[in-house]
């Protein structure tokens, strides 16, 4: 019966698993060995509203994330993968068939709906947090942290990579300084602000975020 009600939910939008849930894959709890308990436990904290990682392509949200999300015993959520397994395309494919408007309208449903859910860490596209309605969404239910990476450190992050549709353009390098410019000062509206490092480590950038947010009771308190 649950797979017929999946079924007809797919049909009617193939954004509705994202749009009426979220995915069981995102959890802290699977397959976490005991160094992992043990860097949880080291924390001490409890997270109240869920972390939104925003920033420019590039800037390691996924990969910080993730780490984050371990570290502090919550789900992480990412709300690019969330878009691409409910219309089972990548987001370049979504790019090229529903045009930037569309993509950026389920965008922002995703985004409204993974907030209500329970206190996570969520990565978010690089131009998410440009819609004033999801900093909006943001500011009411979560807290953001910039992570503030440099162009040249960001450069060297997506230069190789063919998984960037905003960046295929005849000179990427200065259609990302193009972006890098232009998101700054709307990136710098974030709640919290981290800055980047090419020596850190994604551990120590987890360890950074961690940080700020005990800065921010209302966000992560004392367990």
């Amino acid at each position: 019966m649950l797979l017929c009600l999946f079924l007809v939910c797919s049909r009617v939008s193939r954004f509705g698993p994202i749009i009426t849930g979220i995915s069981p894959e995102f959890t802290p709890f699977r397959g976490r060995n005991r160094q992992q308990w043990r860097e949880v436990a080291q924390v001490g904290t409890q997270l109240k509203k869920t972390v939104v990682l925003v920033g420019l392509m590039g800037a390691g949200k996924t990969a910080v994330g993730t780490a984050l999300a371990r570290r502090l015993g919550a789900p992480f959520l990412d709300s690019d993968a969330e878009i691409v397994k409910a219309a089972n395309m990548t987001i370049p494919e979504i790019f090229a068939r529903d045009g930037e408007a569309f993509f950026r309208a389920r965008e922002a449903e995703v985004i409204a709906r993974l907030l209500r859910a329970a206190p996570g860490v969520l990565s978010t596209g690089g131009g998410a947090f440009m819609g004033a309605a999801n900093r909006e969404a943001i500011s009411e239910l979560g807290v953001s942290v910039w992570l503030d990476a440099g162009l040249d450190l960001l450069w060297q992050r997506v230069r190789h990579k063919d998984t960037r549709p905003l960046l295929r353009t005849p000179d990427p390098y200065a259609t990302l300084a193009g972006f890098y410019h232009e998101r700054r000062p709307v990136y710098a509206q974030a709640d919290l602000a981290v800055r980047a490092d090419p020596g850190y480590s994604v551990e120590d950038m987890a360890g950074r975020v961690i940080e700020a947010l005990k800065t921010r009771p209302d966000v992560l308190e004392a367990a």
